[in-house]
């Protein structure tokens, strides 16, 4: 049985979580998820959504699954008989091409797969089509290839991801039963990746901590009448601008990231002050009953604005900024994003 995953964007500070269950998330790159009876402090329950993995997040859900590489979505299905992951083309092409935009990629696809049917590429023909979820929650019919297959429409993108990509299909792809028959492992490569980048102890615990409460105020938007994507995305702006004074986009470009998780860029300050953002905004919103747009976004910004106040006393003790350019890109990319974006 093939089984469809939705769709979900896990870039920028837009929510990770959707759906009955969730993992708490310890790390990503875009993040690292770990069930919540590993994690510390515990969680309620393994009600486990998400697993999420290096160089591509997984989310999962009894064999549903979402992946990410390099924050661009690739929607898959397993069939369980095979045990075999499909993904779907157009994502993978977008993420291949460095394509945000879905309708640009798609254009692509379709030129891209005209082209191979005139050469005779059996690649187009082991594609299938099954309907997978859009990011307006409906579900369209979506071409959906293997890996093998992928690797061979690959070939012909010429694209500087090309490598990466297949490495992370190679990942993805075949990780999944190992991880479920022993979910220690995901603790282990969480926090040996995480040290392989230079993240503290601490500073791991802090983005743990912190996802925890981000996974507590989208559960509390989902069920009070907070729908789609972009009403995720514009809440969380209204909190980040409260309590930043800037936009995430604007914190992005101060960092000199682009498609990168902003959180994974945060220092442990910025964590802490973004968890107590999003804390403060829940508690604000289960004391009034916020349903809504209009009311959660009130609540938004009175959350935002106690995180403000915190954050300036301590910006006042200090003498130091606590939004800051700081990021855990490599030294060379680093400084080169950085002087782009006029913060060296």
């Amino acid at each position: 049985m093939v089984r469809a995953v939705g769709a979900l964007d896990c870039g920028g500070l837009t929510p990770l979580f959707s759906g009955e269950a969730r993992l708490a998330t310890i790390s990503r790159d875009p993040v690292f998820c770990v069930p919540s009876s590993l994690r510390i402090p515990l969680l309620s329950a393994v009600t486990a959504n998400f697993i999420v993995l290096h160089m591509g997040a997984t989310t999962m859900n009894k064999g549903h699954a979402l992946a990410v590489f390099e924050d661009f979505k690739i929607r898959r299905t397993y069939d369980e008989k095979s045990e075999t992951w499909y993904f779907s083309v157009v994502d993978i092409i977008a993420a291949l091409i460095q394509q945000p935009d879905f309708q640009a990629a798609r254009k692509y696809w379709n030129k891209l797969k005209e082209r191979l049917k005139k050469e005779g590429s059996q690649s187009v023909t082991n594609c299938h089509q099954l309907k997978l979820e859009a990011a307006d929650g409906k579900k369209y019919a979506t071409d959906v290839a293997d890996p093998e297959t992928l690797l061979r429409i690959i070939q012909s993108v010429p694209s500087p991801k090309a490598e990466p990509i297949k490495l992370w299909l190679a990942k993805v792809g075949y990780e999944r039963i190992q991880d479920m028959s022993d979910p220690a492992r995901w603790l282990d490569r969480a926090r040996e990746y995480w040290q392989q980048h230079g993240r503290s102890e601490k500073w791991i615990q802090r983005r743990m901590m912190g996802q925890e409460t981000r996974n507590k105020l989208t559960d509390y938007w989902k069920d009070h009448e907070i729908k789609g994507e972009e009403e995720y995305a514009i809440l969380t702006n209204i909190i980040h601008q409260e309590w930043t004074g800037v936009s995430v986009k604007k914190h992005k470009e101060i960092k000199g990231i682009k498609t990168q998780n902003l959180r994974d860029h945060m220092s442990e300050a910025e964590l802490i002050f973004t968890a107590l953002a999003e804390l403060s905004t829940r508690q604000i919103a289960e004391s009034v009953v916020a349903t809504g747009m209009a009311e959660n976004a009130d609540a938004g910004k009175k959350g935002g604005t106690i995180a403000k106040k915190a954050r300036l006393a301590l910006e006042e003790k200090t003498g130091r900024s606590v939004v800051t350019g700081e990021n855990f890109l490599p030294p060379a990319e680093s400084r080169k994003k950085r002087s782009r974006s006029g913060h060296e």
